[in-house]
């Protein structure tokens, strides 16, 4: 039997998307054992993947954690997060271990100078590469999030008006430019003609509000009502999503729905894009071509560092609307 710790420990949407290498580990390789440590505050993400056996939590305190990993005895660590935090685990620990590469000199060149040096490649396939001298290949089936059965959401839980369909708008992100301005959320809420549920956390309750009072009867302001699996029930009930780079999206693409995912100082060519496997999925990837200034963060900034923030403000919102309304229309068409 070969015993594996799998390493990711945040966030949403990079801990949804290595859970290809989980499902591609335990199936590929014959008595394989998965342990997947992450953030006591991500658990709820794996926690009912059938694929790992037991999960581990970074605690507070390092060397009740390395105690408890000494214990397991691993044959081999697959660190899909690689940072200082995870060498130091690794050497602590004393097992063979394989790392992503997180292409940080390539996306620091397109960041600061705009050389795309990156590869034409998906974080998935990359992250696969770490497991690959096992026998192990992209089984093709896309990405996993498996809701718990006790926590389903019942009809009285969302308006009347939305009982029929719904759209589904996550509209936080971690970082300001990575979402549009609040006055093109609402521009584009009050273009979209079907019900409307915003999705996101308590931190992105105030923007709900503001956003849903557009039309307080088509758009219902559900961020900070629900858990995480809960919203993730609600993207698996809606018609299509809306998001930003963020990881909501991330949990759509595992629930194999329609996606437009907006774009503003990150780029698909980080290798974050909605990712389906095989599965023919329509995916609309909206962006404003031409800036210079893009990408100017792997990651994202709190504020345009040159102020103008054209990559959300010349989003043309009337198009965005269109790509909707077309998938709706698509989606009858076929039911």
């Amino acid at each position: 039997m070969s015993k594996f710790l799998i390493i990711r420990f945040s966030s949403i949407g990079d801990i949804v998307l290595t859970t290809p290498v989980i499902r591609c580990l335990k199936k590929q390789v014959p008595n394989s054992e998965i342990h997947f440590l992450t953030k006591s505050s991500f658990a709820s993400i794996v926690e009912n993947n059938p694929y790992i056996d037991k999960i581990q939590l970074l605690s507070n305190s390092w060397e009740l954690l390395l105690q408890q990993l000494r214990l397991e005895k691993y044959d081999y660590v697959i660190d899909l997060h690689h940072n200082l935090r995870t060498f130091r685990l690794k050497s602590d620990l004393r097992v063979k271990s394989f790392s992503f590469n997180k292409l940080n000199i390539q996306k620091w060149f397109f960041t600061k100078l705009k050389w795309n040096f990156l590869p034409d490649e998906h974080i998935v396939d990359r992250y696969l590469k770490t497991v690959k001298q096992f026998g192990v290949s992209n089984d093709g089936d896309g990405l996993d999030y498996f809701l718990p059965k006790n926590e389903k959401l019942q009809q009285m839980d969302i308006p009347i008006s939305h009982r029929m369909g719904y759209v589904g708008f996550a509209i936080g992100a971690l970082h300001n430019t990575k979402k549009l301005p609040l006055a093109k959320m609402k521009e584009l809420c009050n273009q979209i003609k079907y019900p409307i549920i915003l999705l996101g956390g308590k931190e992105d309750a105030e923007i709900g509000e503001l956003v849903a009072a557009v039309d307080s009867i088509k758009i219902f302001n559900a961020c900070g009502k629900f858990s995480l699996n809960e919203s993730a029930v609600l993207v698996q009930n809606s018609k299509l999503i809306i998001a930003h780079d963020t990881g909501l999206m991330h949990i759509a693409a595992a629930l194999k729905k329609p996606i437009i995912s907006i774009w503003g100082n990150t780029v698909p060519e980080f290798g974050m894009k909605p990712y389906y496997g095989n599965f023919n999925i329509q995916n609309t990837i909206v962006e404003v071509h031409g800036l210079k200034c893009r990408p100017c963060s792997k990651i994202g900034h709190q504020q345009c560092p040159k102020s103008h923030f054209n990559c959300m403000n010349q989003q043309n919102i009337s198009e965005i609307a269109t790509s909707v309304m077309n998938i709706l229309g698509n989606a009858n068409n076929t039911n």
